[in-house]
C-alpha cells in the first residue's frame, strides 16, 4: 500500500512527517516546489501535480486551508477524483462544509472510488505530535483501507457514520472552540478588570466547573498578550464560523451564539488581525468595554 499527501501547510507537514517517520510509502505534491525537495530529502517520493500522485499511490490524503481550494482540488478536471481508479480511496482532511464533503464522495462512487471526509482536530502541536483527533464520515470499508495512515498521525481516530459525518463533528468541535474561546476571552477581561491575575484564575478553573481546553490554552497567551503570527489564526476559526453560520440557515437553526461569536472573528479580519491567536478576541471586548 502507498499513500498520497497533498498540502504542506502548518497542518499537513507535521502530518506527513509522521507517515514519512512511522514508515509509510509517501509521495507528495504542495505548490512550494521547497517543501516537496525538502520532503524527499527525508525519504519521501516527490510529484509534479494532483493527477501525478493520484497516478501513483493507493489513498490520497489532502489538508487544504479553504472550501474553494479543497473543492477544486478534489472535483475540479485535473484534481483528484476525476483521475482516480477504482478501488483508491480519497480523504479530506480540510474543515469544509457538508455539501462538499457528500458532492465528493459522490463523485468518487461514480468512478468505483472511496471517499472519506475526515477532519482533524489537535492544531499544529497535535499534528507534528501525531496526536490528532480524526473525525471520519464514510464507508466502512474505506475506513479500513485508510485507517493505518489515519493511526500513524492521530491518537484518537473515530469513524463517525457515513459521509458527511466527519464533517458535521468538526464542525461541532469548532463552534464550541469558538464559543468557548469567546467566553474564555469574556472571562479573561472580567478579571483584567477586577485585578484577579489570569493564570491564576486559570489555574483554579482548571479544577472548577467554570474550567474548558480553551480557558487553559488562551490563559498563558492572553496573559502574555502573544497574539500576532499564531499557529492557531484567526483567519482560521473566521472561516470554520462562517460554515457554521451559512449551515445554521440552511438548517433552519437559531445557532445564536455561534452567529455572535462569528461576526467578533469577522470583525478581527477586517481589523487585519488575520493572523492573530484566537485568544486575541479579548480586544474586540476590550474594545466594545468603557
Amino acid at each position: 500500500m502507498s499513500v498520497g499527501f497533498v498540502g504542506l501547510g502548518n497542518m499537513g507537514q507535521g502530518m506527513a512527517d509522521n507517515l514519512l517517520s512511522k514508515g509509510a510509502d509517501l509521495t507528495v505534491f504542495t505548490r512550494t516546489q521547497s517543501k516537496i525537495e525538502a520532503m524527499i530529502d527525508k525519504g519521501a517520493k516527490g510529484s509534479t501535480s494532483v493527477s501525478d500522485l493520484t497516478s501513483q499511490v493507493d489513498v490520497v490524503l489532502v489538508c487544504l486551508p479553504d472550501v474553494q481550494t479543497s473543492h477544486d482540488l478534489l472535483l475540479g478536471d485535473d484534481g483528484v477524483i476525476k483521475n482516480m481508479q477504482p478501488g483508491q480511496v480519497a480523504v479530506d482532511h480540510s474543515t469544509v462544509d457538508i455539501a462538499t464533503s457528500r458532492a465528493c464522495s459522490e463523485a468518487a462512487e461514480a468512478v468505483g472510488a472511496h471517499f472519506l471526509d475526515a477532519p482533524i482536530s489537535g492544531g499544529p502541536g497535535g499534528a507534528a505530535d501525531g496526536t490528532l483527533s480524526i473525525m471520519v464520515g464514510g464507508s466502512d470499508h474505506a475506513f479500513e483501507i485508510a485507517h493505518e495512515y489515519f493511526a500513524k498521525m492521530g491518537a484518537n481516530v473515530k469513524l463517525m457514520g457515513p459521509s458527511g459525518a466527519g464533517t458535521a463533528m468538526k464542525l461541532i468541535n469548532q463552534l464550541l472552540v469558538g464559543v468557548n474561546t469567546v467566553a474564555a476571552a469574556e472571562a479573561f477581561a472580567l478579571a483584567n478588570s477586577a485585578g484577579v491575575d489570569i493564570k491564576v484564575a486559570a489555574d483554579l478553573l482548571a479544577v472548577s466547573w467554570g474550567g474548558s481546553t480553551m480557558v487553559g490554552r488562551s490563559a498563558p497567551i492572553t496573559a502574555a498578550r502573544d497574539f500576532e503570527n499564531s499557529a492557531a489564526p484567526v483567519r482560521n476559526l473566521d472561516k470554520d464560523m462562517g460554515i457554521i453560520k451559512q449551515l445554521a440557515r440552511d438548517e433552519g437553526l437559531a445557532l445564536d451564539l455561534a452567529v455572535q461569536v462569528q461576526h467578533m472573528f469577522a470583525e478581527m479580519v477586517a481589523q487585519g488581525k488575520n493572523e492573530h491567536d484566537i485568544a486575541a478576541v479579548l480586544e474586540i471586548i476590550e474594545e466594545r468595554s468603557n
